[in-house]
C-alpha cells in the first residue's frame, strides 16, 4: 500500500504572508503555471504588443462607462505632476493624467510578453501593480475598492484572451496553449491584487503579535496623555491657590 503522505508538499502559511517569492511559487505551482506557459506568453509578443494601444483604449472606455470607476481618475496618481481635470470635464482621450495612466497600463501589458519570469524583480513588479491601487503604495488618496479591481481584471483578461483567440483562430494548438497561459497568468496577478485587500493570515502568531503590540502601544499613549493632562490640571489648580 502506498503512503500518500509522502506526496504531500508542506507549505508554510507564515511565508505565504511574508515572502512574495514564496507566495508566487506556491500559487504558480498550484495553478500549474510553468515553463511551457511562460514560453507561450513570450512567443505571443509579436501578436499582443502591437495591439496594446487598442486594448488599453478598450479598458479605459469601460472604466469611463461608470461614475463609480471614473471618479478614481480625478485623484492625483503617484508620479503625475500635470494638470488634474474635474470630474465633469474629464475624458479618456486628451486628459493629461489619463494619458499618464494609459502609458502605465501599456508598459504593464508589454512587460507581460517580454519579461524574464525567473527574475525576482518581475514578481515584485507584479506585486507592486496590485499594491499601487491601494493607499499602501503610491498616492495616499487613491484606494480602489476591491470589487472594481476584480471586475477590471476580469475585463482585461477577457479583452486580451478574446483578441488572441481571434488572431489565432486557424492555429488551434497554439491558440489553446496561449489562451490557457494568459488565463493562468491573470489569476496569478489577481492574487497579487487580493493580498493587499484580504487579510488571509490574521490568525497567524506574527499577525496576532503585531496586533497586540499595536494595541499595547495605543494603550500606553492614552495612559501617557492622561498622566500629562492630570499633571497640567494639577499645576494650574496649585497656581490658582
Amino acid at each position: 500500500m502506498s503512503n500518500n503522505s509522502n506526496n504531500i508538499e508542506h507549505i508554510e502559511e507564515y511565508q505565504l504572508d511574508t515572502d512574495i517569492l514564496y507566495r508566487f511559487n506556491y500559487v504558480t505551482k498550484f495553478i500549474g503555471f510553468g515553463d511551457e506557459d511562460v514560453k507561450a506568453i513570450l512567443e505571443s509578443k509579436d501578436l499582443v504588443a502591437p495591439a496594446v494601444p487598442t486594448i488599453v483604449d478598450a479598458v479605459y472606455d469601460k472604466l469611463f462607462k461608470f461614475d463609480i470607476t471614473k471618479r478614481f481618475f480625478v485623484k492625483r496618481n503617484a508620479g503625475f505632476e500635470g494638470k488634474l481635470d474635474e470630474f465633469e470635464e474629464l475624458n479618456n482621450k486628451n486628459s493629461e493624467q489619463i494619458k499618464f495612466r494609459k502609458d502605465m497600463l501599456s508598459r504593464y501589458l508589454v512587460k507581460l510578453v517580454t519579461a524574464d519570469y525567473s527574475d525576482p524583480n518581475f514578481v515584485k513588479y507584479l506585486d507592486w501593480v496590485g499594491k499601487i491601487h491601494t493607499d499602501k503604495a503610491g498616492s495616499k488618496s487613491i484606494n480602489v475598492d476591491y470589487i472594481h479591481v476584480n471586475a477590471l481584471m476580469g475585463y482585461v483578461s477577457d479583452v486580451v484572451i478574446n483578441y488572441i483567440e481571434t488572431q489565432l483562430k486557424d492555429e488551434e494548438e497554439k491558440r489553446t496553449k496561449t489562451v490557457r497561459a494568459f488565463n493562468k497568468l491573470f489569476w496569478i496577478q489577481n492574487d497579487l491584487f487580493t493580498r493587499h485587500y484580504v487579510n488571509d493570515f490574521a490568525n497567524l502568531p506574527h499577525k496576532k503579535q503585531t496586533a497586540v503590540t499595536s494595541s499595547t502601544s495605543s494603550n500606553w499613549l492614552i495612559l501617557s496623555a492622561i498622566v500629562v493632562l492630570v499633571a497640567v490640571v494639577s499645576f494650574f489648580i496649585g497656581a490658582m491657590k
